[in-house]
């Protein structure tokens, strides 16, 4: 890609291959005008050629991320408005490329599937995962931490770091309790292990997924059916730790066995403990903080990759949070 700045106000874009420039544009050019849900431009676009016409900051600004997804373009792939989502982020907030993404990108040779990193703390996350035996992470919903865990689970059984993966995920959540549920007790847990499934038939077709849990390398189940085990030669995933009890969370860590690997994950304000029990994620933030060989990873609102309302929806309930923390702390003080 060539740029040709022509003056103040104005930057044109020239795209050697007809076919790349049509693939970054989108269809009816949709691509280049979702920008202008960002920047306050206007755009021309003739054959191989955009022209930016905007302030200073705003076509430059524009012409980076362009610049970011012309890289995904000329790999092949398709861009989506998750990408575009993506690359303004890190061109305006993160002060960070998509080619420094692209450092941390997770290969899964199964599926010759290629997983990036969407944010700064996503990055920190794989560095994590790939540095540490025992990684936690914490954030709100839809910030990446299950998926990126399968991710990087997949791809260390497909480089023969591990022999198994086991997914795992406590069964009793929103107040429901097993023995009242009907069926057998897979048909009972199988609801709660569903975003698991999710994310592994996401990255792995569905017949392939089938043969490897038949084969035992893949073992989802709840978490009470971790008791008595050593776990050796494995990639652990605990799923959903917010809602582990003390006990469940000690017992869970001790089962950890040579050459394995153990990620967990949780969103400590969505914890559905009865009986106002002391979540075991909240409370292994302080055994453990310092601990040599154990990493935290903390997400916010900025790492959700989700519809785009879903950050301010997250942001809006964390404010009335610390609001009625801060009235009860007032309460007792007076």
């Amino acid at each position: 890609m060539l740029d040709e700045k022509i003056d103040e106000g104005l930057l044109r874009l020239s795209f050697d291959d007809i076919n790349v420039a049509r693939s970054l544009f989108g269809p009816r050019e949709e691509n280049i005008k979702y920008l202008r849900k960002y920047f306050n431009i206007k755009a021309s676009i003739r054959g191989n050629h955009l022209t930016l016409i905007g302030g200073k900051k705003d076509i430059e600004d524009t012409g980076k991320v362009i610049n970011e997804l012309h890289g995904i373009v000329k790999k092949g792939l398709p861009v989506n408005v998750s990408d575009i989502d993506h690359a303004v982020r890190f061109v305006v907030n993160a002060h960070e490329t998509a080619g420094d993404m692209e450092k941390d990108q997770i290969y899964i040779a199964g599926s010759r599937k290629l997983i990036t990193p969407k944010s700064t703390n996503q990055r920190q996350y794989v560095h994590a995962m790939n540095k540490y035996d025992v990684v936690i992470g914490i954030g709100p919903a839809g910030t990446g931490k299950t998926y990126l865990a399968m991710a990087m689970a997949l791809a260390a059984y497909y480089r023969r770091e591990v022999s198994r993966i086991i997914l795992t995920r406590p069964a009793i959540e929103a107040g429901e309790k097993l023995g009242y549920l009907p069926g057998t007790m897979y048909e009972k847990v199988n609801p709660y292990l569903r975003p698991l499934y999710d994310a592994l038939y996401d990255m792995v077709d569905m017949d392939r997924a089938t043969r490897l849990i038949e084969r035992g390398v893949i073992e989802i189940a709840p978490l009470a059916f971790m008791r008595g085990r050593t776990l050796n030669d494995a990639f652990i995933i605990l799923d959903e730790a917010q809602n582990t009890a003390s006990e469940q969370m000690k017992m869970f860590l001790t089962r950890l066995g040579f050459s394995s690997k153990t990620v967990i994950t949780g969103d400590i304000t969505q914890i559905d403990l009865a009986d106002k029990k002391t979540s075991g994620l909240v409370e292994v933030r302080s055994i453990l903080k310092g601990v040599k060989g154990i990493k935290f990873v903390y997400f916010t609102e900025k790492d959700v990759v989700r519809h785009p309302l879903v950050q301010k929806i997250i942001k809006a309930y964390e404010a009335r949070r610390l609001e009625l923390e801060e009235s009860r702390n007032a309460e007792r003080k007076g």
